[in-house]
């Protein structure tokens, strides 16, 4: 649906905590940055933890949501092999996603997202954590 809020949740194959290493997770942010900065949606805001992503986005017109997940999965799949010299699956087939219904829903949803690091327990404090960001940061 155009202009639809999802949040997207998607984990690693085996649940490998892969981004512990920085440079992995980085990867994910580049692939969700090539897909705003190509207009084919708006990211609202996103976690990449050990070993899953969450992603808040507004589909743009014409834009198919399992598309624009494909072509953060393989690309940043691409990118994390080269990177680690490994081949084979990174991400998991399937994601979750959550049609946000009510716009006041949207900063709760965000704030639940990145978020994630506290309730895991990686943190104390989302100054730690390097991999996030959210629209209205």
């Amino acid at each position: 649906m155009d202009n639809q809020i999802y949040h997207i949740s998607t984990a690693t194959h085996d649940w490998r905590p892969l981004f512990l290493d920085f440079n992995c997770g980085r990867v994910v942010i580049q692939c969700l940055k090539y897909e705003s900065d190509a207009r084919h949606l708006d990211t609202l805001a996103f976690v990449v933890m050990p070993d899953h992503l969450h992603w808040l986005l507004s589909l743009s017109p014409g834009r198919s949501l399992s598309e624009c997940v494909k072509n953060v999965k393989c690309n940043s799949a691409r990118m994390i092999n080269r990177k680690l010299g490994s081949s084979g699956r990174v991400w998991m087939t399937a994601f979750y996603d959550r049609a946000i219904r009510r716009e006041e829903d949207i900063a709760a949803v965000a704030r639940y997202i990145v978020a994630n690091p506290l309730r895991a327990g990686i943190v104390n404090s989302l100054r730690e954590y390097p991999l996030w960001d959210a629209k209205w940061v």
